[in-house]
């Protein structure tokens, strides 16, 4: 049989080589493209993956090659991780300067030289624009008032005290650990309800899996004060699942407030601008639950402490009150047991004179009559001393009735005064504060590195006053 003419496959990627060298060995390109299959050998600094263009109508690809990066482009890797707070990693898109090569084993690829980290930055702002414009104008709970957004979510008002939580995170955050032990080892002693909605918290193509978590506690029926979205410290592209379309939108009109805590120090995403509430970390929305619920314990002190001082002064005047009565009493009650004592006296004096007029005119008939004058006499004083009596009786028995209700007035003001005692007080946690072993009520009198006396319920503390802060207390008028 005769043999067909043949070469070496050497030979023949040999021409392929040369034929590639002769065209694109002095030639680099700026290329759009997408990352996938992206692998990374720290020890040789060396990054393989694959550059392929999309068709944006379908999900099928119009071109792919392999690609590696190694010397200067493992090093502009580098820097454009660090300028754009973003790993090089897969599905994101860059515009990269590459050379064609090709190799005798490993075939065509491309070598990374370069990359624009302005146009990897662009398309992230882009897209969030894109994303915001579309969320007011196709919701009407959502409006744009200068450069913030006003949501359906931000106009909920937080509960006076938050105490029943839902947290959205994920099973492994150190965020999640972060705000939890902030929360639960707060210095007030508050006490929390906290159920864990866990999800995955990055890639974008997982924001359905937050929607569902945050439709999971609104179908729950529990009556949280708040939902708590959480994550912690990441790349820049750790954060794109939280500037996701529906995520925002979900957020933007939930009829619980959410309190963000996504671990971002540089950028609100656009989760935190459709919340009620948004902080940089986990910690600082923990640390933000917990200042909300001591503003309200500032405020029952406040009104506690009002309340002690018009008892006091309503106790003062009732004081001064029972007081002006019991003497007004007392001054009655004289006045007129002396009128009715110098009416007795005068009726004598008549009765008296009377006799002895009649005697000296009617000698005769006094001595007949005599009889019955003594008796009419001695009837008149008989009734006249009853009646004094009965007015005397009746004072006395009004006066103990008045004086044992005013008494019972005054015990129940002295068992209040019992209660609002320096002792009690103390008890509950308040102290007094002593300069030179003297109570002092205003901070004008403490001087700064002055020796001052801490009295508690149970202990007397010494402590040097290292600063004085102004504070007005306007916040817990009544």
């Amino acid at each position: 049989m005769q043999q067909n003419p043949s070469i070496r496959l050497s030979e023949l990627s040999a021409k392929v080589r040369s034929v590639l060298d002769g065209t694109f060995r002095y030639l680099t390109f700026w290329v759009i493209a997408d990352v996938t299959n992206h692998q990374y050998k720290e020890q040789k600094n060396y990054h393989g993956f694959e550059l392929v263009e999309k068709d944006p109508n379908s999900d099928g690809m119009l071109a792919k090659f392999v690609s590696k990066a190694w010397g200067k482009g493992a090093v502009q890797i580098q820097h454009f991780e660090l300028i754009t707070g973003q790993r090089f990693t897969n599905n994101i898109q860059v515009l990269a300067q590459v050379s064609v090569v090709y190799h005798p084993l490993y075939g065509l690829s491309l070598d990374l030289l370069d990359l624009d980290t302005h146009y990897t930055v662009g398309r992230i702002f882009e897209q969030r624009a894109l994303t915001l414009e579309k969320l007011v104008a196709e919701n009407d709970f959502i409006q744009k008032i200068g450069d913030n957004y006003l949501t359906r979510n931000k106009q909920l008002k937080l509960t006076a005290v938050i105490q029943s939580i839902a947290i959205i995170s994920s099973l492994t955050s150190a965020g999640m650990e972060d705000f939890k032990h902030c929360l639960h080892s707060n210095p007030q002693g508050y006490k929390f309800e906290v159920d864990e909605y866990l999800t995955v918290v990055q890639g974008e193509s997982n924001a359905h899996q937050l929607v569902d978590r945050l439709i999971a506690v609104y179908k729950s029926g529990k009556l949280y004060d708040a939902v708590i979205m959480i994550r912690g410290g990441g790349a820049q592209t750790d954060f794109l699942i939280f500037d996701n379309y529906k995520l925002s939108q979900a957020v933007a009109k939930f009829p619980i407030p959410v309190i963000t805590g996504i671990g971002h120090q540089k950028n609100e995403t656009i989760t935190d601008l459709m919340a009620h509430t948004a902080t940089k970390t986990p910690t600082q929305a923990a640390e933000f639950i917990i200042a909300h619920n001591r503003r309200f314990e500032d405020s029952l002190i406040h009104l506690q402490q009002k309340i002690l001082i018009r008892s006091q002064q309503l106790l003062a005047s009732q004081n001064q009150g029972l007081s002006a009565l019991n003497a007004i009493l007392v001054n009655k009650t004289r006045t007129l047991l002396k009128d009715q004592d110098y009416y007795l006296i005068a009726l004598r004096q008549d009765l008296k004179e009377n006799t002895l007029r009649q005697f000296h005119g009617y000698e005769n008939r006094v001595q007949l009559i005599s009889g019955d004058i003594r008796e009419k006499a001695r009837f008149l004083m008989g009734h006249r001393e009853g009646a004094l009596k009965n007015i005397t009786q009746e004072i006395k028995t009004w006066t103990e009735v008045y004086l044992k209700t005013r008494k019972t007035a005054l015990n129940n003001h002295q068992s209040i005064i019992r209660i609002m005692s320096p002792a009690n007080i103390l008890k509950k946690g308040f102290a007094i504060v002593k300069v030179n072993q003297k109570i002092i009520c205003s901070a004008d009198d403490i001087p700064v590195g002055s020796t001052i006396s801490i009295l508690l319920g149970a202990a007397e503390i010494a402590a040097t006053v290292q600063q004085k802060t102004p504070y007005n207390g306007k916040e817990f008028d009544i």
